[in-house]
Formats: structure tokens, sequence, C-alpha cells
């Protein structure tokens, strides 16, 4: 197709030409190789706020005040100044108000989100753009390191006292609902145990092993919908509660000498997401045979010896695939608190959140799963079909320049297999840790990553 580099000309160009069905989008996007940023501005002087990012329809400019507690909002004016020069990169000067942030940003409001004792993750914050709404989260400031593990909690992982999630309606600053969980820690850098599916909110508890999965709905009510981890269905918990009563009794008929196998208290359970994945694994290695004296030899090394890491294995990731599947990450509980986890033994699974049953699981070295990973990566960004942003990210599954950026990593590593663990490493996806703008669009722009 002619290309040209006067806007002009694109416009004349738009008006006499139809594009091909399904490609408006993409034309439009293409308007952006007229408009690179091609001035910077230097010392601007900015108020003394920490800024997280602008949400994806480029609406509002989200910032946090120093003091951790204060939610402050703005709006981008956009084109503020003009040249009618034709070199006004290297001989037009802006005027000094060009200097001041006030002259690109107009503040819509300032919202108290922490009390006195908590403060601002200022590394959280998702926006949902069907209904305008964002989700921020406070804490109070004291982690305890090492936490008794209390009614199920898991042994090694810090506490946090109070853990609030705030959904937020961004036009106006205006909260709608709050969801606080006590004595809990979730991993709220970069929305790492926080991810955001339409209108599904899932959050990870860390200490507690569970998916909270929540709906945000349209009048901004969080609404709890199920928590997997120690149960999975919605009636396990009664179900279980009815049979130890049954059981207890039973128990007091001992002393008549009909039952002599009282039940131990203090025995446990597996957590119903942990009994899926062990129900799971040996009905694969089961199946993988057919002679029976080969099926029993290859549970004992495959299965049984293993048994005690697969016992050991903690959630700590997760993210939506769709409005039904979940991929999870399971690891060691060093690995689950640590900033750097590519030095820990990992798998994922993919569980379906309606029949409870895991469907698939994965070694973080699986060539199987790196095949999936490098041919259908858009699948694992789990975005709407109705975002008008989101579907526009490149990735090495839609684009050719990032496939072939891909091949040649492939080709320069020495080692296939820790090649496969570092691209695996990346899941599940951080929520909206991709970008849509078109100046990332790999089809349009060639950028450094690193830089």
């Amino acid at each position: 197709m002619f290309k040209t580099n006067n806007v002009a000309s694109r416009i004349f160009e738009r008006q006499i030409r139809t594009p091909a069905p399904g490609t408006s989008v993409h034309c439009a996007r293409r308007f952006y190789e007229n408009l690179v940023p091609s001035f910077t501005i230097y010392d601007v002087e900015c108020p003394d706020h920490s800024f997280r990012k602008f949400t994806d329809d480029g609406q509002y400019f989200i910032s946090f005040g120093r003091n951790h507690q204060d939610l402050i909002v703005y709006r981008p004016t956009w084109l503020s100044f003009s040249c009618k020069e034709e070199d006004c990169d290297n001989t037009h000067e802006l005027p000094s108000k060009a200097k001041r942030f006030e002259s690109f940003f107009t503040q819509l409001y300032v919202k108290s989100l922490a009390s006195c004792n908590e403060h601002i993750c200022k590394d959280f914050f998702l926006y949902m753009e069907s209904n305008r709404f964002g989700i921020f989260a406070t804490s109070t400031a004291a982690q305890i390191q090492d936490a008794p593990a209390v009614d199920g909690a898991i042994q090694g992982i810090p506490s946090i006292e109070k853990i609030t999630f705030h959904l937020l309606r961004l036009e106006d600053g205006v909260i709608l609902d709050e969801k606080v969980f006590h004595n809990d820690y979730v991993n709220l850098a970069h929305n790492t145990g926080v991810f955001l599916y339409d209108d599904l909110l899932a959050v990870v508890s860390l200490r507690y092993q569970t998916i909270h999965i929540l709906q945000i709905r349209d009048f901004g009510n969080l609404v709890d919908v199920r928590a997997i981890g120690a149960y999975c269905r919605e009636d396990d918990e009664l179900f279980i509660n009815s049979s130890s009563q049954l059981l207890g009794n039973r128990g007091d008929l001992v002393d008549n000498g009909i039952h002599h196998d009282q039940p131990n208290s203090n025995n446990s359970f597996l957590s119903g997401i942990k009994q899926r994945l062990l129900s799971f694994i040996f009905r694969e290695i089961w199946s993988e045979e057919t002679d029976q004296t080969q099926r029993v030899q290859s549970l004992k090394k495959k299965f049984y010896f293993h048994f005690p890491d697969y016992i050991d294995l903690m959630i700590w990731k997760v993210q939506f695939l769709d409005r039904h599947h979940l991929l999870i990450k399971f690891g060691s509980v060093d690995g689950g608190v640590s900033r750097n986890t590519d030095q820990h033994p990992a798998f994922f699974a993919v569980y379906n959140m309606e029949t409870t049953e895991i469907v698939a699981f994965y070694q973080n070295a699986a060539d199987e799963l790196y095949l999936l990973f490098e041919h259908f990566c858009d699948h694992f960004h789990a975005t709407s079909i109705n975002s008008l942003y989101m579907n526009f990210i490149s990735s090495h599954s839609n684009n050719i320049h990032a496939l072939e950026q891909l091949k040649c990593m492939k080709i320069k590593a020495t080692n296939f297999s820790q090649f496969v663990k570092k691209m695996l490493s990346s899941l599940p996806f951080n929520c909206q840790s991709m970008s849509p703008s078109p100046y990332f669009d790999q089809s349009l722009f060639r950028f450094d990553e690193k830089v």
C-alpha cells in the first residue's frame, strides 16, 4: 500500500480508500507513523508525587502522594503547544510555561485511601476498561516475617495485618467498595498476586494458599464468587464437616466395644487443589503404560519417589486464561516470596473452575508448554474480546518481527533447556503489564526493549 509521511495525504487517502474488513483499527494506528515523539522537555516543574501510569485509553494519569496515603488523578490536556516553522526540532523554543507540569495535565481530584497506620501500595493498580473503575490497594506497613502458622497458614510466609483493595470510580474518585484481608500476604508488586479479566478478579493469598475469585458488578460492588484452595466446590466444607461429625458420633461407641478406630483430630487433609493436582499426576502416569508391571514401576519412579516434593508445592501465581480456566504456577515456599524465582523449580497447571479439575500439568522446562507459548502467546495474555486496546499488543505469535527476535534468541542460546526455563519464567503474565500503545507495535516501529 502507498505510504507517505504527509498527514494531509494520509487523511485524503483514508477518504478515498476503504480498508479491508477487520483492518480499520490497524489502518488508523498507522497514522502514528506520522506522529513520532521527537522532542524532549527537560527540567519540568513537577509536583512531588510518585507517578504510576496512564490508563490504557489515555484519559487518566495515576499518581500517589509522597505521604503514601493520597491518590492523585490527572487528565492529560494533550496538544498544548505547536510550531509552524520548518525545523521545529532544532530551532524552535517553547514558552516558559511549557516547563510546568500544569501545562500538560489537569488535576481531577485528590483522594485519601489509607489511614494513619496504612500506606498505598504504589506498585499496584488495575484498570477496568468497560466501567472506568480503578482497583487500588493499601496495607499496614509492618510485615511479620516469622508469623506463626495458625488456622491453615503456611510456615515461612510473612504476614501483613491488613490488606485492603479499594474499588474506585475514576471519573470522580468515589470509593464504591472494599475487600479486606486480615493477617494475610498478597504479592502486590507489579500486580503479581492479582489478576483482572473482564469483571472477574483473582487474588492469591500466599499465606493461606487460597485463590479468591471476586466479581465486579456494574454498579461497583465486589462480590465473592468462590475460593479455591482448601476447598474447590462451594459445598466441600459442608460435606467434610458433616462427615467429621458423623465419625465423631461413631467414636462415642468405643466404650461399648463396637468401634475401635477413633478419628484423630490432629490429622489434616491435603487441600482440595492439592488433591486435584496429585490425582491428575497419578492418572497421567497410570495411563502412560498398559502393562501392569511397567505401570507400577513407572508410578514408583515418577509419582511415589517425588510424592514429598509434590506435597510441598505451593501456589505462587495465577492468571486467567478465560472465564473458566486458570493458569496456576506452583513451586517451593522459598520461591513464593523470592523476587527472583528463576533458580527455583516450578510447575504449571491449568485448572477448570467449573469442573474443579486439573486439565494440564507441566514442568517449567517442558518443551510442550514452550511450543504452546511460542505459537499461541496471545492466549496467555488473556485479554477481553471486548477490549478496544489490549488486543493490539505485539507478540511473537502475531508479529513476524517479534518472532524473528525470538528465533535469534533461541539460536544464540547455548542450553535449550535453560532457554525454555527463561522464556516460561514470565508465566503467568502480570496483569496489565503490557502496553497497547502504537509506539510499541512492532509492525509500525522498531525499538530496543532493553532501553
